[in-house]
């Protein structure tokens, strides 16, 4: 067992004590190298005695060890990589030793009044961290608490007491790098994470000029390629540079879910937005007062890759948020959209229709584009012409015609939908239903032999009815036209490789409004997290879907302009599942948590 001295909580903000003065730092620096001692190793064999006595490590096991010893590396390190002691295990039972309270400093946010204490080079000279302001000088994590003489000596150099705390060398070593890094080792740390096998290959956004790299500015291009691989890497859907008061924070949207990854040192912020404006090749890296969009082509491991960047200034800096579409991975197969075998044979049903328009609907980021593009893979036949209108064209599809909509040269949506008519297709798809002018037009296209998809932003599948007539569209057309409604919201699917079986609580069962008797076949599953799920519990998405099909006993409803929530009740009698209901079918069956679907739908009233 390791010993470990009672925890000594350092007082946070008790003084503010400011850097050296100039003068003082600049006789401290010229006299560093004629009598400032070099960081001593620990002495190996005071150590292992040290384990041994405590009983970290055995005695045939240090043997062991020392029998394979072939010059480097030491014991030590031998039973380290043989598993036998962790870094963790020798640092704590030292700094035991040395009476020295152990912390985590990983964990630990250091504010930047406390890391200028110590100037970088001597942080690095001396292998040291400023944690704090305790109650009676510098609060520092070492990573040797045997090498005193060190730590008098860099006490002399700042003139003031210090209160030692102790941590692993590592993590000294990876908040060096967190702290007072450069770019190159920012970068060092990400690929590390992602592996020397690295295959990037860069393209210029539209109109920009591939430029010469000062050797000055490579580590920057370099830690902001590492980081596009690793958002990549990571099954990223969105990459969030965000300037704060202390810290540039990372952010990657996982699944849905936001996920704070490792920050590269603030003072680097304004250089990675410079590169990242570089190379869109279309926003001004001297504009930081107004907001700025661009697109970068990047390719990855030889996958295309667009991104999507939109700039905006803040009062800490510039925020950039990078939209990630990989035109090569989206799966297009209807199964993996998540339908249960019943919705997905009606939702086959309804897009093999000969005309009449269905609407995909929900909030932003629902994957109602995805949906849609589904849609044209199961019906892209060789017989039937489908084109799209889309702003931007997210995904290319062989054997579609896209249009890409451009308000600055007249292109609209409805300017484009009237051009497509006279292409004669049989399918069209029109990215998002706007104004009432692309709604007459589609539901005119539909009155006329076409079969129109599009989207709406609302809330269930029977609002999306009130929106049109809102939009002006007269309700006997939207009565006669629309075949079809599907609302959705995106769960995150459980892990197959670390779930486990679970139980609903009380809570969720009321929440979900269902009894314990009806769930006493079921398969309820819980998160655990592992690596393939990046110790999540979850990986990757499905939908929840809420199909509302109109008949004619409903056309007439509409014709009389009734109220929504009679439609919606009117859609459950015939048979409509509601998101919540949707969503409580996974849960049984293993696909998803109780927590996932209670917590993006909302609650059925009856």
């Amino acid at each position: 067992m390791i010993p470990e001295r009672s925890p000594r909580r350092p007082h946070f903000g008790s003084f503010a004590e400011m850097p050296l003065s100039l003068e003082n730092q600049r006789f401290c620096d010229k006299l560093a190298p004629s009598f400032l001692p070099q960081p001593v190793q620990h002495n190996e064999q005071y150590v292992l005695k040290v384990l041994e006595d405590v009983g970290v490590v055995t005695r045939p096991q240090i043997d062991s060890a020392r029998s394979r010893l072939n010059g480097e590396p030491g014991v030590l390190d031998i039973l380290i990589n043989d598993g036998v002691v962790s870094e963790v295990d020798i640092s704590r039972t030292l700094a035991a030793q040395a009476h020295m309270d152990w912390i985590d400093i990983s964990s630990m946010l250091i504010p930047p009044q406390v890391i200028n204490q110590i100037r970088g080079e001597d942080a690095r000279r001396f292998k040291v961290i400023p944690v704090a302001f305790g109650e009676t000088g510098l609060v520092v994590a070492v990573g040797n608490p045997l090498d005193m003489d060190t730590m008098d000596s860099l006490s002399f150099l700042l003139q003031r007491e210090l209160e030692l705390v102790c941590t692993s060398p590592r993590k000294i070593n990876e908040a060096l790098i967190k702290y007072y890094g450069t770019a190159d080792e920012a970068a060092d740390v990400l690929q590390k994470k992602i592996g020397e096998d690295i295959d990037l290959g860069l393209e210029f956004g539209e109109g920009a000029e591939p430029a010469a790299v000062d050797e000055a500015d490579a580590p920057i291009v370099r830690l902001v390629s590492m980081l596009l691989i690793e958002a990549h890497r990571a099954g990223a859907s969105d990459i969030h540079l965000e300037p704060l008061d202390k810290k540039f924070r990372v952010r990657f949207r996982i699944d849905g879910v936001l996920q704070e990854m490792q920050a590269p040192p603030k003072r680097l912020q304004s250089a990675i937005v410079s590169r990242l404006k570089i190379m869109t090749g279309s926003m001004s890296i001297a504009e930081k007062r107004l907001p700025q969009d661009g697109r970068i082509q990047v390719k990855i491991k030889k996958k295309p890759i667009d991104l999507r960047v939109s700039t905006i200034p803040t009062n800490h800096g510039e925020s950039v948020v990078m939209r990630l579409l990989d035109k090569a991975s989206l799966k297009l197969g209807l199964p993996e959209l998540g339908f249960l075998s019943d919705d997905q044979e009606t939702f086959e049903r309804l897009i093999k229709l000969p005309d009449g328009i269905l609407l995909v609907t929900g909030p932003t980021g629902s994957g109602k584009t995805t949906t849609l593009y589904a849609c044209l893979h199961y019906i892209n036949k060789p017989d039937r012409k489908i084109i799209t209108v889309e702003e931007p064209i997210e995904y290319q599809m062989a054997g579609i015609n896209q249009v890409q909509v451009n308000p600055e040269i007249g292109m609209t949506f409805p300017a484009a939908l009237r051009s497509m008519l006279r292409q004669a297709p049989n399918i069209i798809m029109i990215g998002e239903i706007r104004d009432l002018e692309t709604a007459s037009i589609s539901t005119n296209a539909s009155l006329t032999g076409h079969l129109v998809f599009s989207t709406l932003h609302t809330n269930d599948a029977p609002s999306a009815v009130a929106r049109l007539i809102d939009l002006g569209v007269q309700p006997f057309l939207v009565a006669s036209s629309v075949r079809a409604v599907v609302a959705q919201r995106l769960v995150r699917r459980l892990c197959n490789n670390c779930k486990q079986p679970g139980e609903l609580s009380d809570t969720e069962l009321r929440a979900l409004q269902i009894e314990r008797g009806q769930i006493s076949e079921a398969q309820v599953m819980k998160p655990v997290g592992c690596e393939q799920c990046r110790q999540i519990g979850y990986k990757g998405r499905m939908g929840i879907f809420e199909i509302f099909v109109i008949d004619d006993e409903v056309r007439q409803m509409i014709n009389k302009r009734t109220s929504t929530f009679i439609l919606r009740q009117k859609a459950r009698e015939v048979g409509m599942r509601t998101l919540r209901e949707d969503g409580v079918r996974k849960v049984l069956a293993g696909l998803t948590s109780a927590e996932e679907v209670i917590s993006i739908t909302v609650g059925d009233v009856s």
